[in-house]
């Protein structure tokens, strides 16, 4: 069996490989040959998880399960740290188990690219970043993929993070000019697009700041007691789509309390990932706000493990 490292991935395994893998995967999700259950999330004590995800490809032949543990106190390892094994379903056989962390921050990255590039303005420039976790970093390549941005605004409420964050990027060799806010609200009015990847139980934004136009991105929160946007963000949205509709009900703490209170109905959710993928260009007119919300399934895993392999 093969072992791969998130080292050896990262250096051959793109955003843009993402892209095209997670495109693939959605085509089989259309057409009735992914099977799976419901993503396990256990809690760990010490506002830790862990989740569980087993999924199947019968068009690939391929199986995965995708092991990941959320410890958010960590201070010297990642706070999310994964692993898949993936199985070959022609013969059974168990061909390579796989470090999962970059992963599942890659194929994030890629789906918030796919999403963001139906959905966000095109003359887009200005990208707003809240949360500069580890999960925050592919968020940004996937939008710089789809967008010709000119311009990153940070913010993280420990200053420090946002400065780090910032230094990453530019190591990384991203030329855009990135700044650092001193306020939320700054990042808020100023932003065309705006990437949420926090595990905040409470809105990390006023969403009477969002100006017309605006695309956001919500991708951090993942339990129904997480909440990044708050009822007048999600009320504002014009166009609601989402990456998994069955995972998001489950999970997508923001849009269960917004369907509690009745600020939403889940039929105002226009649509999932396999549903616009691979269609038109979603925005009506220049002046809508548009919200991707996004908490992750097995089968947007298992995609990325098999192309990791391939």
């Amino acid at each position: 069996m093969i072992t791969l490292t998130d080292k050896e991935i990262e250096e051959r395994y793109k955003i843009h490989h993402a892209i095209k893998d997670i495109k693939s995967i959605l085509n089989d999700y259309r057409n009735d040959q992914i099977v799976e259950s419901i993503r396990t999330v256990l809690p760990a004590g010490d506002d830790s998880s862990m989740l569980y995800m087993p999924c199947i490809s019968l068009s690939q032949k391929v199986s995965i399960i995708k092991t990941v543990s959320i410890f958010p106190n960590n201070k010297d390892l990642p706070t999310t740290q994964g692993s898949i094994l993936l199985t070959d379903l022609s013969d059974g056989k168990h061909k390579v188990t796989m470090e999962a962390s970059y992963l599942t921050r890659l194929r994030t990255g890629a789906m918030t690219a796919i999403a963001t590039d139906k959905l966000a303005r095109q003359d887009s420039k200005t990208l707003g970043v809240i949360g500069t976790g580890n999960m925050a970093f592919e968020q940004v390549l996937g939008v710089i993929e789809v967008r010709d941005i000119k311009e990153i605004i940070l913010f993280n409420r420990t200053a420090e993070k946002a400065e780090k964050f910032k230094k990453d990027l530019e190591e990384f060799g991203i030329e855009i000019e990135i700044t650092v806010a001193a306020s939320v609200d700054q990042l808020t009015t100023g932003s065309d697009i705006i990437n949420c990847a926090t595990q905040s139980v409470s809105p990390v934004f006023n969403g009477e700041h969002l100006t017309a136009g605006t695309h956001i991105n919500g991708v951090g929160s993942f339990k129904p007691s997480m909440k990044e946007m708050d009822h007048t963000t999600i009320k504002s949205a014009d166009q609601i789509y989402v990456d998994d509709l069955s995972s998001i009900k489950e999970e997508a703490g923001e849009l269960i309390d917004a369907v509690e209170n009745d600020v939403i109905q889940w039929s105002d959710i226009k649509g999932q990932l396999s549903d616009f993928y691979d269609g038109e260009f979603l925005r009506e007119s220049d002046k809508e706000i548009t919200l991707y919300k996004c908490v992750g399934a097995g089968y947007f895993d298992l995609a990325v493990a098999n192309g990791v392999y391939k």
